[in-house]
């Protein structure tokens, strides 16, 4: 088999995606219920097999307004990991993009809120915290999943901080 098949072959199973609407739908959803319920549902802890769900709010990196996503994301050490993917889409989310012009944001989880500031793994970090969501219950297809991305998907470590700017 040529690399060209195997890409296609990887390709192939990452395929098995829902449709963008698909995806697009369930985000919106996910963030009513949150607001329904008073934020009694829509975010969890993590687990050993399982990501949690966090509330992430940025600053627009060009409106300056407030902005909030719901994203995955697991636990190393105090830190909090969460990948920049949108849907697997290729373009990069903007809550991503927010995070690289001001790093200073702060996330809601389910037992309260912190202050945390941005940084994107590299190297050796990004290995090991790759590996992590790789173990995930639903993780043996992030590699296929990432091969549909032009990019490398970054993975995001918010880390606290008491500051805010």
């Amino acid at each position: 088999m040529t690399s060209d098949e195997q890409d296609g072959r990887a390709r192939g199973e990452a395929g098995r995606l829902p449709p963008r609407w698909f995806i697009r739908t369930a985000w919106v959803v996910h963030r009513a219920i949150y607001r329904v319920t008073g934020g009694r549902l829509g975010l969890r802890p993590p687990s050993r097999t399982v990501y949690g769900m966090m509330r992430l709010h940025t600053v627009g990196r060009r409106t300056g307004e407030p902005r909030v996503a719901i994203l995955a994301y697991l636990e190393d050490g105090p830190n909090l990991v969460t990948l920049a993917m949108n849907g697997w889409g290729d373009p990069p989310p903007a809550w991503w993009l927010n995070l690289r012009a001001r790093p200073h944001a702060s996330v809601d989880l389910p037992g309260g809120s912190r202050r945390v500031v941005a940084h994107e793994a590299t190297g050796s970090e990004r290995e090991r915290l790759w590996a992590l969501y790789r173990a995930l219950e639903d993780g043996g297809s992030l590699d296929a999943h990432a091969a549909l991305r032009s990019r490398e998907t970054p993975v995001v470590v918010l880390a606290p901080t008491e500051e805010v700017s």
